[in-house]
Formats: structure tokens, sequence, C-alpha cells
């Protein structure tokens, strides 16, 4: 699966060339308008997002392919994206973590 942040619906009233991206040796850090992260590319293999810890805990209890995020730490969770997710449920975790971070 190929995550692409561009298909990404709701995540703010701005075109992507306005999200603030920093080229990082974890990878490209996505950046909400206050300067906050909520999404981590990791050169195309994983995702990291910011979760809520009960949404964090049934996701890796029931996804191999879900960890305990090493930039969030336990707010958050890494995908695999060549796991079980689906594309849109990826999608939707890094919407909601948009939301999170904004809030």
């Amino acid at each position: 699966m190929k995550f692409e942040i561009t298909k990404v619906s709701g995540i703010g009233e701005y075109t992507f060339e306005d999200l603030m991206v920093k080229e990082k040796k974890e990878g490209k850090i996505f950046l909400a308008p206050n300067g906050k992260a909520f999404c981590v590319l990791h050169e195309g293999k994983t995702v990291e997002v910011r979760t809520d810890l009960n949404l964090a805990k049934v996701l890796r209890e029931k996804y191999e392919s879900v960890m305990q995020s090493r930039y969030f730490g336990r707010g958050g969770i890494e995908i695999v994206l060549s796991g079980q997710i689906e594309q849109d449920q990826v999608y939707d975790l890094v919407r909601l973590s948009y939301n999170m971070t904004i809030s």
C-alpha cells in the first residue's frame, strides 16, 4: 500500500502545500498549523500517528502490523503499511491524529 497524505481529507481548511513538513532521520514529520506533529512517515513503510490510549491498545491487540509509536510513545501507534489495516482505515487514523493534535 502506498500512503499519500494528499488523499487524507478533513485535515484543515488549507492545501497540502500549507502543511509543514520536516525531513528528519526518522522520515517525514507532518505538522499541524499549531506546529505540533500529527503524522510521521518512514520511507513509505510505516506511518506513526497520535491516538487515544484505549484505541491504541485495541488496534495493537487486533493487528500484528500495529505497534507502539517510536515517535509519540504510548500516545500513538506505528502502522506497517503492508500489514492488515486497509488504506481507508489508515487515512481515518491520520485524520483522527490531526484532530487530536489541533484541539
